[in-house]
């Protein structure tokens, strides 16, 4: 699958059937995220991937509602970063967008293996930190629910399921960019 067919065929499916979490896949996709760029070559992520019954248990614990989904998930990766380990140029500090980058090679290496990645914010920040034995000075940004596609949607809701059938909608090329000044079509908001 080259770059274009992985980005066109991402989706962040909830419907997961288990499937078998190997040690190369996890490998596979933290070598996603290694090769990714950051701000001076700094690689501020960590990652802690939440593979056995345990392990996937204890982060189930930490779930904000209508998340139950996420039990049906093989994998959670919690991906977290400490502000000091990447650049702060005056008010940018680059550590979350640093984060943000390995976290899509990662969805995108998932979905070239055959797999689904989904990150969610659903969750209690510190309690995930606390099941995971993370450092306390790390912000924990995301978990990303990997999984195999299923037709199964017992565990979504209604609002869930629709999401399943059909790509949400994405705004209008215009709305996203403009060339060479701001255009006012830039700040439309989308409809949900």
């Amino acid at each position: 699958m080259d770059v274009k067919d992985a980005i066109q065929k991402r989706r962040a499916y909830r419907a997961f059937s288990p499937v078998e979490i190997s040690d190369d896949t996890m490998n596979e996709l933290a070598i996603a995220a290694q090769l990714t760029a950051s701000c001076f070559n700094n690689q501020p992520w960590k990652f802690v991937f939440a593979r056995s019954k345990e392990a996937l248990e204890k982060v189930h614990a930490c779930l904000s509602r209508n998340n139950d989904w996420v039990k049906n998930a093989s994998l959670i990766i919690a991906a977290f970063a400490k502000k000091d380990d990447d650049c702060v140029i005056k008010e940018r500090e680059y550590y979350l967008f640093d984060l943000g980058m390995a976290v899509s090679a990662m969805q995108l290496r998932a979905t070239d293996l055959g797999l689904v990645a989904h990150p969610i914010a659903g969750f209690d920040p510190a309690a995930v930190k606390k099941a995971l034995n993370i450092p306390d000075e790390n912000t924990l940004l995301v978990v990303v629910n990997v999984g195999k596609k299923s037709e199964d949607m017992s565990l979504l809701t209604e609002g869930q399921k629709s999401g399943e059938r059909d790509r949400p909608p994405r705004l209008p090329l215009e709305n996203i960019y403009s060339v060479d000044t701001y255009s006012e079509k830039l700040s439309v908001k989308p409809v949900h």
